[in-house]
């Protein structure tokens, strides 16, 4: 996890397009930049980007299920919960399954645990849209990277 440039994502550690659910796996920096502002002398990772890292296992799961077809686009966050702080060093088990695809739109429910202690927990909504040519090298070695097998689905 690089959170400075918003790569959330280390590890897939199971894709299972039968069931349109992924688990991914990132353990967060012992140090970072934003931790000197988020909070000095207290490091905690800010909410906004435990959502993000919901976004991503979600956007990985869709791109796997639809094989880099379409790009979803973050939409909408909904009934996001928040339950305990996440500090540096913290293992992140981040899940998504996918509860809705249909009129250039998909609806995800995600959520991370510590342990298997609660974190957080959202539902997602992407537009999905043609897939940018330019992108898709990037798209295809970052999914290579993390270990995601999109031929799986």
């Amino acid at each position: 996890m690089r959170l400075e440039y918003f790569d959330m994502i280390d590890q897939v550690a199971s894709f299972v397009p039968a069931e349109k659910r992924i688990v991914t796996r990132s353990t967060v920096p012992s140090k970072s930049p934003v931790f000197e502002g988020h909070f000095p002398g207290h490091p905690l990772v800010p909410g906004v980007l435990l959502t993000e890292t919901m976004a991503q296992a979600s956007g990985y799961l869709l791109l796997a299920l639809n094989g880099l077809s379409q790009m979803p686009f973050l939409m909408m966050v909904d009934k996001a919960r928040f339950r305990t702080f996440v500090e540096p060093d913290a293992v992140l088990d981040v899940s998504a399954e996918l509860v809705h695809e249909g009129s250039g739109y998909a609806a995800t429910k995600a959520k991370i645990t510590i342990g298997g202690k609660p974190i957080c927990d959202a539902e997602l909504r992407f537009r999905l849209m043609p897939f940018p040519a330019d992108m898709r090298a990037l798209m295809e070695a970052r999914i290579a990277a993390i270990g995601l097998n999109p031929e799986a689905a």
